[in-house]
């Protein structure tokens, strides 16, 4: 399987630039740098080995060599239908279906969207681990990004930090939403009755939620959603502390009278490539079962 390898073409505004603040301005982390010292990378020029206090040079070519990455050993590559909306050689975008863990835990050790992501990896003979960007619960579905590697890992982490990835939730939710739009601001704490449940408390930590009704039905409110923040369960908490949890969301408040789980979907990612240099956005529709739950409240 050969290597993650980055290669870059020395411009001359970095003519004369240490070879070490280069890898820097590149994203390359320190702990990256041991690894690739240590653990069998390399750092090339022009096909010659080179230590970070190289002089770059305009016209070089720089090759950036990453170690194999190890799979955990309790992770095994199964097979499995992927519905992979886009790839290249450093990202997946995939749309996971509802049911579906993100990757293995204790309560499901196999049978995941990662498990099924290193099947593909092998057959594509990609030496590299899974690495989810955007994590769904279980029972939601909708749109997930994965990095193929390690550094393309902490590259989008680092953008998703300043909000250079953002996700679209549509949801459906109990009762009518009276306001055309809004924002939802409260703190998120675990629960101190359970490992699972989160709840809205003072110390917890902050969390915002911006929503937007799309549609109003027979009892129910079909709404956008986008997050500020990134906590566990965050749309399903604020739901139901503003009195509108999820439909089939029993955990918190919600009947699974018409749906049989959460109804909440990732609708929209979009994000910044760290390599192509642009913004690429993707849509996933609905699935049959929340598609379904509004066309018999229409009636």
């Amino acid at each position: 399987m050969p290597p993650f390898t980055l290669t870059v073409l020395i411009d001359k505004q970095h003519d004369g630039k240490l070879l070490r603040q280069f890898l820097q301005e590149m994203g390359i982390s320190r702990t990256a740098l041991t690894d690739i010292k240590f653990h069998g990378g390399a750092l090339c020029v022009d096909g010659r080995p080179v230590t970070v206090r190289h002089v770059l040079h305009a016209g070089e070519t720089l090759s950036v060599v990453f170690p194999p990455e190890r799979t955990s050993d309790w992770m095994d590559p199964e097979e499995m239908p992927l519905h992979i909306v886009y790839e290249d050689d450093y990202v997946l975008v995939v749309d996971k279906p509802a049911g579906l863990a993100t990757i293995p835990s204790r309560h499901h050790p196999g049978g995941t969207l990662a498990n099924g992501l290193l099947h593909h990896y092998r057959k594509q003979q990609l030496d590299s681990t899974v690495h989810i960007v955007t994590r769904l619960d279980r029972d939601t579905s909708g749109l997930v990004l994965v990095a193929k590697h390690r550094h393309v890992h902490h590259l989008l982490s680092t953008l998703q930090q300043k909000g250079n990835v953002a996700r679209t939730y549509e949801a459906i939710c109990h009762g009518v939403i009276v306001d055309d739009q809004g924002t939802i601001e409260a703190p998120i704490g675990r629960r101190s009755d359970s490992i699972i449940a989160r709840e809205v408390r003072a110390d917890g930590k902050p969390a915002v939620t911006h929503f937007r009704v799309l549609e109003r039905l027979r009892g129910y409110t079909h709404v956008s959603l986008q997050l500020e923040t990134g906590r566990t369960h965050q749309i399903r908490v604020h739901l139901a502390y503003v009195g509108h949890p999820l439909a089939g969301d029993d955990l918190y408040g919600g009947n699974r009278e018409m749906i049989d789980r959460q109804a909440l979907h990732s609708r929209q990612l979009s994000f910044f490539h760290p390599f192509e240099r642009r913004w690429l956005t993707f849509a996933a529709p609905l699935p049959q079962d929340m598609a379904r739950l509004m066309e018999t409240m229409r009636e």
